[in-house]
């Protein structure tokens, strides 16, 4: 059935080719799991949104803006991916051009503090209550 856009798929395959500049050198920069191994993928498509970059695995959303964008449209798509657990970090493309360091070091710190709250995976049934130590 057509609902009068395109799957959203669709739509992040040309963004990705034409990326901006700001995209571009933070993509170099956070890509190939370079950010404490967190994988990002760029131009993903989130509900009806192409997010610039997430990480699944623990869920923060990275956005580059330039001066096109509506602070009342990102509001709404920032409530959106909240109410979906995403974490939201937004960038001036003139940030990421001019203090790309001071871009990625705030990601950094972000991603610390949310891997930080990721509760560890439970201990396999076999070796629950088993104690290592003297006498064993």
């Amino acid at each position: 059935m057509d609902k009068g856009y395109a799957r959203p798929t669709l739509r992040a395959r040309p963004l990705r080719n034409n990326a901006t500049d700001a995209e571009r050198v933070l993509w170099q920069a956070i890509s190939a799991r370079k950010l404490a191994g967190i994988r990002f993928n760029r131009q993903v498509p989130v509900g009806p949104f192409i997010c610039d970059f997430v990480a699944r695995s623990i869920r923060p959303v990275i956005e580059v803006d330039g001066w096109q964008h509506d602070a009342s449209v990102d509001a709404g798509r920032t409530a959106f991916l909240k109410q979906r657990g995403y974490r939201v970090l937004r960038f001036w493309n003139n940030d990421v051009l001019g203090n790309l360091d001071g871009v990625v070091a705030e990601i950094e710190r972000v991603i610390s503090r949310m891997m930080a709250h990721i509760p560890s995976p439970n201990p396999s049934r076999e070796r629950e209550g088993s104690f290592c130590g003297e006498g064993t």
